[in-house]
């Protein structure tokens, strides 16, 4: 487990034998999630109200930042990602025309509603599978709020296990992924940890999230991540045959994003 991880672990316990009374701790926790959540609810519900008075909107894209990165095996650095990527979006050294002509400026075709409070939530003592359920629903307030869609910027791969979950329990059925990875993430418990970074796949397949699930680009598979493929179904395409593949992998990709308009059941990590 990471050290960011353990530290948190270590608050938690120091809070238990200094005799806290659990009730006390879990009323604390719970008014900081409220207060979480009441945070993406309004700001989405805002976005969407003057993207709605706007009018001509169909869908906007919408960034929800989740900065986590305990569950990393190794560098905790994707935590303090999101920030990053929004400086690299309004970096003043290019424009905001996108290749097809869009302008980034406009909020009709890119908002913002901000990050979950991750690290302030952990201070508190959550554990992940409190955690993960403010995730999900994060991601499920932004998709309430139409014509926002949300665009989430992480933070370590465990973010995809709860924000897959959101997109199939609000549409209301699995989702078909597209995973472009070198990595399966689909170990059992990698080093114990069930929402390790190398496992938020097993928690996908377990939990009947996804419909299909297509993993393109793998360049480092163990024996273990072949074997949970098979068990779950799972379609992988290593780059050692990727000359071979390539060909059927367009023909899939073309007929994802063709199935894509006609059905909103599909989602790409």
């Amino acid at each position: 487990m990471s050290i960011i991880g353990k530290r948190g672990i270590h608050y938690l316990q120091k809070l238990k034998t200094a005799n806290i009374p659990p009730e006390l701790l879990e009323k604390g926790q719970n008014r900081v999630i409220d207060a979480s959540l009441t945070l993406i609810r309004e700001r989405a519900k805002l976005k969407g109200e003057l993207l709605r008075a706007l009018g001509g909107v169909k869908a906007s894209t919408t960034l929800l930042g989740v900065p986590l990165g305990h569950n990393s095996s190794f560098l905790q650095g994707p935590a303090f990602a999101p920030p990053r990527i929004r400086e690299a979006i309004w970096c003043g050294s290019t424009n905001s025309s996108t290749e097809e002509g869009k302008e980034l400026n406009d909020p009709r075709v890119l908002t913002d509603v901000g990050d979950v409070p991750v690290q302030e939530i952990r201070d508190c003592g959550v554990d992940d599978d409190r955690l993960m359920n403010v995730i999900s629903e994060s991601v499920k307030l932004v998709m309430e709020e139409d014509p926002l869609r949300p665009l989430v910027l992480g933070g370590d791969h465990s973010i995809s296990f709860p924000v897959v979950r959101a997109v199939s329990e609000k549409l209301g059925g699995p989702v078909d992924i597209l995973h472009l990875d070198a990595h399966p993430d689909i170990y059992h418990c990698f080093e114990g940890n069930k929402y390790s970074h190398a496992s938020s796949f097993a928690r996908i397949m377990e939990g009947g999230y996804a419909r299909r699930l297509l993993q393109v680009g793998i360049r480092s598979i163990t024996k273990e991540g072949r074997e949970q493929g098979k068990r779950f179904g799972v379609e992988q395409y290593e780059m050692r045959t990727f000359s071979r593949d390539r060909q059927q992998l367009e023909n899939l990709v073309s007929l994802l994003l063709t199935d894509t308009h006609a059905c909103t059941q599909h989602t790409c990590v």
